[in-house]
């Protein structure tokens, strides 16, 4: 009898995460890169357990027409990381592994999307 309700409590709690809604949902770790500050000296950035699905564009390098893109980006969530040379997930694209996924600083990124 333990056993069928140990299942059955199992089962449930599967069909309760299956139905969550995951639009809004995180994906857990961290994400970072390198970019230039407004005086010249090189600065780190990171995103901490960023959205999933949803673009983020890198916002020390949001505007092409003021700054230098970022780069060396290092993907330590749970998540793959795709990173767009322009803002708001446009232009060439690049995909980083999930936990210690990274790229040297010849890449150059403004924004990405995890999932």
């Amino acid at each position: 009898m333990r056993l069928r309700t140990t299942v059955a409590a199992a089962l449930g709690a599967l069909a309760l995460i299956v139905t969550l809604p995951t639009s809004a949902s995180a994906t857990v770790g961290f994400f970072a890169y390198s970019y230039t500050g407004l005086d010249g000296t090189p600065q780190i950035a990171e995103l901490i357990n960023p959205p999933s699905g949803k673009c983020v564009t890198l916002p020390e390098v949001a505007d092409p027409n003021s700054s230098n893109p970022a780069g060396s980006p290092w993907n330590y969530t749970v998540s793959t990381a795709t990173v767009f040379t322009g803002p708001d997930c446009d232009g060439d694209s690049f995909a980083l592994r999930p936990i210690g996924g990274h790229a040297s600083e010849r890449l150059k990124l403004r924004s990405v999307v995890f999932g």
